[in-house]
C-alpha cells in the first residue's frame, strides 16, 4: 500500500517493527492535501499515529507519549528510523539528511559512547543503545575513576594513542565544561629487577610527545616522604598525564551525542542473527526492532555472548576489585596536592589514586582475578582481596596501614588473550563491527578508539593488525 506522502518523504519516518501488516496500517487516515512533509508531529498525523500505536502495543496514550519522549522524539513504537531511502514524488529539505548513512552503536561505554559520537560527527545517523546506562555499575566503564598515561613499554601502538586520547578529552572537557580530566600526574614506580618495560616506554613517550622525568629512589624519597620506596629502584613520573572521571565522563559523552542530535534508547539487545552475510537489525528484549545500515557493538565484557562463535572466550571477564581507605583528620599528604596517581609495578601490579572527591585513598591489584559474571555476579569484596590490598598499603604508605576501609567496589575487565583490543568487521557479515577486549587499560583511549573506529566504518579502513580478530587463528 503507498504510504500517506509527507510520512514516506519524512527523514523521520518510523516504521512499526512489531509485526505490523498493511492491514494494520491500513487504519491510518490520510493526510489532508497540501500539508509540509517534515515532522510526525503534523496535525495530519500526530493523533491517529498516537492512538494506532497505542493500540498495537497494547499500552496506554499516555504510556506511549511517555516511552516517545524518553527516546527525544523517536517514536517508541519503533525504536529507530527507517534509513532506506523511501520513494516520494516531492523532494524535501531533507532529502540530504536521507543518504546520510545509518548506525547503530550498541554499548554507551568508552569504546561506544565514543565511536556513536564520532560516527555523529562524520555525517551518519546514529542510534546508540545501552542496557543500563553510560557508566552503569555493572559496565567495565563504571566506577569513580580510571588512570590515562603513556608508560605502555616498547613497540606498542598505546603510547601514541593515549596522546591523542588526552588531546581529545581536554578538549572535549573545555567544550562540554564538565570535569572530564584531572592533571594529578603519574608516577610509576620500578620495584624489580627487570626494568626493559620501563627502558622501553622513555623513546615510545619521547616521540608521542608526552613529557615525563626520571626519577632515582634519592630523588623519590626527597619529593614523597609519606611513601615508602623499599624495592622500587627509580620511577617515571608523568606530569601531565592524570586521572579521567570515569562515570561522569560516560554520562558526558552521552550527553554531548544527544545535544548534537544522536538518538540514544536504553534497551537489551538479544543475541545479533546474521543472515546471508549481514545483519538484518536488532531484536530488543522489550519487543522493539531497530533498524540501520550498519552496526557496531561494543559491548564490553558481554561481547563473547552476543557473538559466540566469532568472539565467545576471545573475551574473558575476570573479577576486580578496588578498594577506599580513610586518611587520618586533617591529614592532606594524600591529597592531590601532595600525591600524585601512583603505579606499583613489582611482583605484583598495585596502583592507586590519591583521594579525590573526598572519597578516600584508591588502591586496587592489578592481577586478573577469577572469571566473573557481569550481569548477575555478586560485587561484594572478598576478605582475601581486602587482605592484600591492606598489607600492600601498610608496606608502600605506612601512615594509613590501620586506615579504615570506607568503600569497595568490585567491577570486572574484558580480557583478549594477548591483552591487545579488538577492532575489526564480523569475518561473516560485512555491515557489522566488534570493538572490546579493553583488557583493563582500554577506557583512557576511548575517544581515539572511537576516532578510529568510525573510520572503519564509514570508509571501510582495513584495521591495524594488532586489533584484528585474525590474529587469534
Amino acid at each position: 500500500m503507498n504510504l500517506p506522502e509527507p510520512l514516506a518523504s519524512s527523514p523521520k519516518y518510523f516504521r512499526c517493527c512489531r509485526l505490523a501488516q498493511d492491514s494494520c496500517l491500513a487504519e491510518l487516515p490520510p493526510c489532508e492535501p497540501g500539508l509540509a512533509a517534515g515532522s510526525l508531529t503534523t496535525h495530519c498525523f500526530k493523533d491517529s499515529l498516537i492512538s494506532f500505536v497505542s493500540k498495537l502495543l497494547k499500552v496506554s496514550r499516555r504510556g506511549f507519549l511517555k516511552a516517545s519522549a524518553a527516546l527525544g522524539g523517536w517514536t517508541a513504537f519503533a525504536a529507530a528510523p527507517v534509513f532506506n531511502n523511501m520513494p516520494s514524488t516531492r523532494q524535501s529539505k531533507s532529502a540530504k539528511s536521507e543518504n546520510k548513512p545509518s548506525v547503530a552503536v550498541v554499548g554507551a561505554g568508552a569504546f561506544g559512547g565514543w565511536t556513536a559520537l564520532h560516527l555523529l560527527r562524520r555525517g551518519a545517523q546514529v542510534m546508540l543503545i545501552d542496557a543500563w546506562g553510560p557508566g552503569n555499575s555493572r559496565a567495565s566503564s563504571g566506577g569513580e575513576t580510571r588512570i590515562i598515561r603513556g608508560t605502555y613499554g616498547p613497540n606498542q601502538p598505546y603510547t601514541k594513542m593515549a596522546a591523542r586520547a588526552l588531546q581529545l578529552w581536554q578538549e572535549s572537557q573545555k567544550r562540554w565544561n564538565r570535569v572530564l580530566f584531572r592533571r594529578l600526574g603519574v608516577l610509576w614506580m620500578v620495584a624489580r629487577e627487570d626494568d626493559s618495560f620501563e627502558k622501553g616506554s622513555l623513546p615510545m613517550l619521547k616521540e608521542a610527545g608526552i613529557p615525563f622525568v626520571e626519577l632515582s629512589y634519592n630523588d623519590l624519597s626527597a619529593t614523597y616522604p609519606q611513601v615508602n620506596f623499599d624495592g622500587v629502584r627509580w620511577a617515571i613520573f608523568e606530569p601531565e598525564s592524570g586521572g579521567l572521571m570515569a562515570r561522569e565522563a560516560c554520562a558526558a559523552v552521552r550527553d554531548a551525542f544527544l545535544s548534537e542530535g544522536g538518538k540514544y534508547l536504553q534497551g537489551a539487545v538479544l543475541t545479533p542473527r546474521i543472515v546471508a552475510g549481514e545483519l538484518q537489525g536488532l531484536d530488543l528484549q522489550s519487543g522493539l526492532h531497530v533498524a540501520a545500515q550498519r552496526y557496531v557493538f561494543a559491548c564490553g565484557p558481554w561481547l563473547g555472548n552476543m557473538f559466540p562463535d566469532v568472539i565467545g572466550d576471545k573475551i574473558r571477564p575476570t573479577r576486580q576489585e578496588v578498594f577506599f581507605f580513610g586518611t587520618a583528620a586533617g591529614d592532606v599528604r594524600f591529597n592531590p596536592e601532595k600525591m600524585p596517581i601512583w603505579v606499583d609495578h613489582g611482583e605484583r601490579f598495585f596502583y592507586g589514586f590519591p583521594v579525590i572527591e573526598r572519597r578516600g585513598f584508591k588502591i586496587a591489584d592489578d592481577t586478573r582475578g577469577p572469571m566473573f559474571d557481569p550481569t548477575s555476579g555478586q560485587r561484594v569484596a572478598s576478605a582475601e582481596g581486602l587482605a592484600s590490598a591492606r598489607e600492600h598499603l601498610g608496606l608502600r604508605f605506612p601512615a594509613l596501614k590501620n586506615a579504615p576501609l570506607l568503600e569497595s567496589r568490585v567491577c570486572q575487565y574484558e580480557n583478549s588473550p594477548d591483552q591487545n583490543f579488538i577492532m575489526d568487521r564480523h569475518p561473516r557479515a560485512a555491515n557489522v563491527w566488534l570493538l572490546g577486549g579493553g583488557s583493563g587499560h582500554g577506557f583512557k583511549h576511548g575517544p581515539a578508539v572511537g576516532e578510529m573506529a568510525a573510520e572503519m566504518v564509514m570508509t571501510e579502513k582495513i584495521p591495524n593488525p594488532l586489533f584484528a580478530l585474525s590474529r587469534f587463528k
